[in-house]
C-alpha cells in the first residue's frame, strides 16, 4: 500500500474497510430503494389497513399525505444538514430514524399512531434521500465512474416503485399489512452498520439551517391539505375547515417572507425567476397530483370492486411502471435531437387522455378497458416528461446551484402528489356521499326486511351498491386529475421556451431525477 493511500486511509472519517466503491454503491443504493420503495409498498396495503385501523376513505388519504409532506418539505433541508454536518453522518441518521418509524407504524394500534409514524418515515427519508444522492459524488471521482454509478442510482430510483408493489401485494398477503412497514427496519439497521465501514465521510461546509422556512412550508402545505380532506368529510363551511386554509395562506406568506430574508434560504426563491424552470415545476407539481390520486384511488378499485388480491393487485400496476420506462428511454435518447418541450406537450397531453379515460371506470369496467389501457397511456406520457423536466429544471443554472434547483424539483414532486391527493379526496368525498344518498334510497326500496336491519345496524352498503358509490365516486375524481394534466399541458405549451441549444452543456452529465 502506498503512502498516500495509508494517509487517506487513516484520515478521519475515513471509511475503516479501506475503499471498495462497488460496496460503497450497495449500501447507498440499497437507501435510495428503501425510500423509494416505501411510497408504493404502502400503497397496495392501503386496503387492508383501512379496515384494521377503521379508516375512513378521506382520511386514508393521511397514511400517503403524512409521508410525502413531511418528505417533501423537509427534503432541502436534509441536503443542507449532510453539507454543513457531513453526509456519511447525517445519512446513517436519517436511516435509523426511517427504521424507527418504520417499526412504530407496523405497531400501531389506532389510525394516528400510524399517521405520525409515517409522518416521522418522512422526515428520516427526507434526511438520508439526498444526502444518499450526494454520497454518490463524494464516493465516485467525475467521469465514466460517476456515471455508471448515476446510472445504478437511477436504476434502483425508477425499479424501486414495481418493486414494492409486488413485495406490498406478497408481504400483505403472505404475512399482514404490518410487514410492509416491519420490512424496512432489519434493512435500515444493516444499511446503518455498513455505511461507516465502506463509505467515506465527506469534508463539512459552513452553513446555516433555515428550520424556519421548512417548518413554515411544511406545516402550511399540511394544514392546506389538511383543510380539503377535512371539507370533503365535514363540507366548506366547516368552522375547522375555514381556520385551516386561513392558517395555511398565513403559513406560506411567512415562509415566502423569511425566503426573501434569509442570508442561506431553503427555497432561493430567485431559482423562480427563470420562466422555463418556474414552468417546470408548475408543471412537475401538477403531474405529481395526478400520479398519486391515480395510484391511490385505482388501488382501491381493483381490490374493493375488481375483488383483487394483493398480490394481484401489486401485478396489475407492473404495466405502469414499463410504460413509464418505456417513455424516459425515449425522451433520453432522443431529447437532444428534438429539444425538451415537444416531450413536455406530447407527454402532458398522453396523461390528460389516460386520465380522462379514467372518467368513464364504473363497477362494471374490468381491468383491462378501466384500468390497463388508460394507465399505459398515462405512464407513457410521465415517462415523456420525468427526464425531460429534471434537464430543464437545471438548464442554465450556476453548478453550484445545480443540487437545489433539481431537490426543489423533487420537492414539487412529493408536496404537489400531496396537495393534489387532498383536492381529489375532496371530490371524491364529496361525489361519494351523495352517490351513497341516491344508492340507500334505491336500496331501501327494493331491500328485504333483514336487508334493512342489517344496514340499520351496520350502515353499509352490500355489494353491488357499495362498488357503485366507490367506482361514482373514483370516476368523478379523475376528473380534476385531468384537468391538473391540462394544466401542465398549457403551461407546457404557453410557457415554456427552452430551445434544444440550452441542454447541449447538460448533455450526459445529468443526475437520476424524481423518482
Amino acid at each position: 500500500m502506498t503512502s498516500s493511500r495509508l494517509k487517506q486511509d487513516q484520515r478521519p472519517g475515513a471509511a475503516r474497510r479501506g475503499r471498495h466503491p462497488g460496496l460503497a454503491l450497495a449500501v447507498i443504493a440499497s437507501c435510495q430503494l428503501m425510500v423509494v420503495l416505501d411510497a408504493t409498498i404502502v400503497n397496495i396495503a392501503l386496503p387492508d389497513i383501512q379496515r384494521a385501523l377503521g379508516f375512513s376513505t378521506t382520511n386514508l388519504t393521511w397514511v400517503v399525505s403524512g409521508y410525502t409532506l413531511t418528505f417533501g418539505g423537509l427534503l432541502l433541508l436534509g441536503g443542507r444538514a449532510g453539507d454543513i454536518l457531513g453526509r456519511r453522518r447525517v445519512f446513517i441518521a436519517g436511516i435509523l430514524l426511517f427504521s424507527l418509524a418504520s417499526l412504530l407504524g407496523g405497531f400501531a394500534q389506532e389510525p394516528w399512531q400510524l399517521l405520525a409514524a409515517r409522518a416521522l418515515q418522512g422526515v428520516g427519508g427526507a434526511i438520508c434521500s439526498p444526502t444518499s444522492l450526494a454520497l454518490v459524488t463524494t464516493t465516485f471521482a467525475e467521469g465514466p465512474d460517476r456515471n455508471r454509478a448515476f446510472g445504478v442510482f437511477a436504476a434502483v430510483s425508477a425499479g424501486g416503485g414495481a418493486v414494492g408493489l409486488l413485495a406490498g401485494g406478497m408481504l400483505t398477503e403472505w404475512l399482514d399489512w404490518r410487514w410492509v412497514l416491519f420490512v424496512n427496519a432489519p434493512i435500515g439497521l444493516l444499511i446503518a452498520l455498513l455505511a461507516p465501514l465502506y463509505i467515506d465521510e465527506s469534508d463539512r461546509h459552513p452553513g446555516r439551517f433555515d428550520v424556519a422556512g421548512a417548518l413554515a412550508s411544511t406545516l402550511g402545505m399540511a394544514a392546506l391539505v389538511y383543510g380539503f380532506i377535512r371539507a370533503a368529510d365535514d363540507g366548506w363551511s366547516d368552522g375547522l375547515t375555514l381556520g385551516s386554509f386561513a392558517a395555511a395562506a398565513f403559513l406560506l406568506v411567512v415562509f415566502v417572507v423569511i425566503e426573501s430574508r434569509a442570508r442561506e434560504p431553503i427555497t432561493p426563491l430567485r431559482m423562480f425567476a427563470d420562466p422555463n424552470r418556474s414552468a417546470t415545476y408548475v408543471i412537475m407539481l401538477s403531474l405529481a397530483a395526478a400520479l398519486f390520486g391515480m395510484f391511490f384511488f385505482l388501488v382501491l378499485f381493483v381490490q374493493n370492486v375488481l375483488g383483487y388480491s394483493p398480490i394481484r393487485a401489486g401485478l396489475a400496476f407492473l404495466p405502469i411502471t414499463v410504460a413509464i420506462a418505456v417513455g424516459a428511454g425515449l425522451s433520453q435518447q432522443y431529447l437532444p435531437r428534438f429539444g425538451p418541450k415537444p416531450f413536455i406537450v406530447v407527454g402532458s397531453a398522453l396523461a390528460a387522455a389516460g386520465l380522462g379515460w379514467q372518467t368513464l371506470i364504473t363497477e362494471d369496467s374490468s381491468y383491462a378497458s378501466g384500468v390497463l389501457g388508460p394507465m399505459l397511456v398515462f405512464g407513457f406520457g410521465m415517462g415523456l416528461n420525468f427526464v425531460t423536466l429534471t434537464l430543464t429544471a437545471v438548464s442554465g443554472v450556476a453548478p453550484h446551484e445545480a443540487g437545489a434547483a433539481s431537490g426543489l424539483l423533487n420537492a414539487m414532486q412529493q408536496v404537489g402528489g400531496s396537495l393534489g391527493l387532498s383536492i381529489l379526496t375532496t371530490v371524491f368525498g364529496t361525489a361519494s356521499r351523495n352517490e351513497g344518498r341516491r344508492q340507500v334510497r334505491e336500496f331501501l326500496a327494493e331491500a328485504s326486511p333483514e336487508q334493512k336491519a342489517r344496514f340499520a345496524r351496520t350502515r353499509q352498503l352490500p355489494a353491488p351498491w357499495s362498488s357503485e358509490v366507490l367506482a361514482h365516486g373514483i370516476a368523478t375524481a379523475f376528473v380534476p386529475a385531468a384537468g391538473m394534466a391540462v394544466l401542465a399541458l398549457l403551461v407546457g405549451l404557453i410557457v415554456m421556451r427552452v430551445r434544444r441549444s440550452d441542454l447541449d452543456a447538460l448533455a450526459g452529465t445529468a443526475g437520476p431525477g424524481p423518482a
